[in-house]
């Protein structure tokens, strides 16, 4: 499947590719990419047919925004793209209003990215985090009016509870809001725990999953190993993980190192990278509208955008997903055994009931 077939995001007519450009490395020459690299990352994936591009205020100071904006101008396909970038984060000392998702912040974060971008309008604009404090009905009635102004055309959270973006959707239907259209959240074979609420939530209530870190920060990219024996002895261009942030992606985790075994096993199967693979299998998750893809070289993305050119074999499919399966959780757990004798001989609707497309 080629980036240049699109689907509506959530429950909008915003037609975007399934697979996302994400540009937080954009802009940062000690640990992501430079301006040059940037750019031909940026152009790697318009070539590839992508049309959804996401960065934030706060990646790189500013300066990934920066250089987005400097990209999209240089290259007159502004209204082509699909632009999300974000608000809530870059809290600074003596000014506690420059962050959070009061309106105040709000506003004033949009005229600056709107400044850095160099464009009038933003797509997509997502509150970056849940801050806990600022009223839902606060953060609503803001956003909504930044649609109306004309300034924003789309809404959507990152990074917040189930419970906070049900009651934000909730409120925005009774008031007449403009909708949210997606929720941004963490998701690969690594780190699976939105499953237990957020599929069945964006589906009920109408927005898309965009999800980020398919390749749990390189765990699944196919040069890690979990060959105990030390670096020396593995193959050439494969390295043990030294230490890694996410306790669910920690390299003294035995479930991870199954994941990347068996990863691994199906993409040497199949022909296909562990990165292309691990892609793959996110994006073809329940409610998922488009993965955000990371690079800080070129043969990154190169190698990311062709994930969806294949369709993973039901039975590889499968083997991954009990590798990686979460563990039963309350209440989801006996929830599904009450089901299991509830709905015994009880059907949906007949076949034909639905509209075929």
């Amino acid at each position: 499947m080629a980036l240049d077939t699109y689907y509506t995001l959530g429950r909008s007519g915003l037609r975007v590719s399934p697979l996302a450009l994400g540009t937080m490395t954009f802009g940062q020459p000690d640990w992501g990419a430079d301006a040059e690299t940037s750019g031909q990352i940026f152009d790697a994936y318009l070539e590839a047919g992508g049309n959804f591009v996401d960065t934030a205020n706060v990646y790189s100071g500013g300066a990934s925004e920066e250089l987005v904006g400097k990209l999209l101008a240089e290259r007159g396909i502004r209204d082509r793209t699909v632009l999300s970038t974000k608000f809530t984060l870059g809290a600074r000392p003596g000014d506690p209003n420059l962050a959070g998702n009061g309106r105040k912040a709000m506003l004033r974060c949009l005229e600056d990215s709107l400044r850095r971008l160099g464009t009038d309008y933003i797509d997509l604009y997502i509150m970056h985090a849940w801050d806990g404090l600022t009223p839902v009905e606060e953060v609503m009635r803001g956003m909504d009016d930044l649609v109306s102004s004309g300034k924003v055309r789309y809404l959507a959270f990152s990074d917040v509870p189930a419970w906070y973006a049900a009651r934000a959707q909730t409120l925005a239907e009774w008031r007449d809001y403009a909708p949210l259209i997606a929720l941004q959240l963490e998701y690969s074979l690594a780190e699976r725990g939105l499953e237990y609420e957020f599929p069945s939530l964006a589906q009920e209530l109408g927005m898309g999953l965009m999800t980020w870190g398919p390749l749990a920060k390189g765990l699944l990219s196919g040069k890690y190993s979990a060959d105990a024996s030390g670096t020396e002895d593995l193959p050439e261009g494969r390295v043990k993980v030294a230490a890694l942030h996410r306790p669910s992606q920690d390299n003294r985790s035995e479930r991870n190192w199954r994941i990347v075994t068996e990863l691994a096993a199906v993409a040497q199967e199949i022909g296909r990278s562990p990165a292309e693979v691990a892609v793959n299998w996110v994006a073809n998750r329940p409610a998922v509208g488009s993965v955000l893809l990371g690079a800080s070289k070129l043969h990154q993305i190169r190698s990311t955008v062709t994930s969806l050119d294949f369709t993973l074999p039901e039975e590889l499919r499968h083997r991954l997903d009990e590798v990686s399966a979460p563990p039963a959780a309350v209440p989801y757990s006996f929830l599904t055994l009450l089901q299991g004798g509830l709905n015994a001989d009880v059907r949906n609707k007949p076949a034909g009931y639905s509209a075929q497309a």
